[in-house]
């Protein structure tokens, strides 16, 4: 098993998309306090099955907007086995995560996972389409996507009725491995239709954070 530094900088390689210099890369990684161990198994799971997380870089960042925001309700679309929601969970002063995936097997995983960490008590799990249950959901705070690429637009929209005002949206992945600049396959694409339409909504303020892969975040305007 990799310790210390060279695991995380191994992780680091299996997510970078040299779109911030690798060593910029390496000092932010080295910069990251020392996180549980459960969070390094993870980690280190997901470098071996090469399943698609947020890093510690964008898990921090997440936390600290869930610190600033406040939030009642975060919603996940897109959960895998939890390491996002972790990250939300762990900045929350009260309310709930709900974390939503098609795969069981991957919320049985997350369930175990906030479980670990004491976080369960914030927790919700739901299996299935997330879009489909989208009226069940009010005054979002904070919604996180992070699923099937194609799908982000439509789920932007789907949500946009459901969000707080205030709300945040924030999306992973947004620069897609640097391929929003040529537009070169069906998942870029669909990603720069996502990017022009939150850029030119005139009810978000929106950024584009080109950390890791690309955090989009938007505010809906009061």
């Amino acid at each position: 098993m990799l310790n210390g530094l060279t695991f995380e900088f191994a992780m680091l390689q299996l997510i970078n998309m040299d779109i911030t210099n690798p060593d910029i890369e390496r000092y932010l990684f080295g910069l990251c306090p020392q996180e549980p161990e459960f969070i390094r198994r993870m980690e280190e799971q997901a470098r071996k099955d090469n399943f698609p997380i947020v890093d510690r870089l964008v898990g921090r960042l997440l936390m600290l907007m869930a610190r600033m925001k406040d939030p009642s309700l975060v919603v996940e679309l897109g959960s895998g086995f939890g390491y996002s929601a972790y990250w939300f969970a762990r900045g929350m002063r009260r309310g709930r995560v709900v974390l939503t995936d098609r795969d069981a097997d991957n919320l049985k995983k997350a369930r175990s996972m906030m479980d670990e960490a004491g976080l369960l008590g914030r927790a919700e799990f739901m299996e299935g389409d997330a879009m489909e249950s989208a009226g069940s959901f009010c005054d979002i705070d904070i919604l996180f996507i992070d699923m099937d690429k194609q799908s982000y637009l439509k789920a932007v929209k789907t949500f946009e009725p459901c969000l707080a005002p205030g709300g945040l949206v924030i999306a992973d992945n947004t620069l897609w491995y640097g391929k929003v600049l040529t537009g070169e396959d069906d998942n870029a694409r669909a990603i720069m239709e996502f990017n022009d339409y939150m850029f030119s909504h005139p009810g978000f303020d929106c950024s584009l954070v080109p950390l890791r892969d690309g955090v989009l975040v938007a505010m809906k305007k009061s």
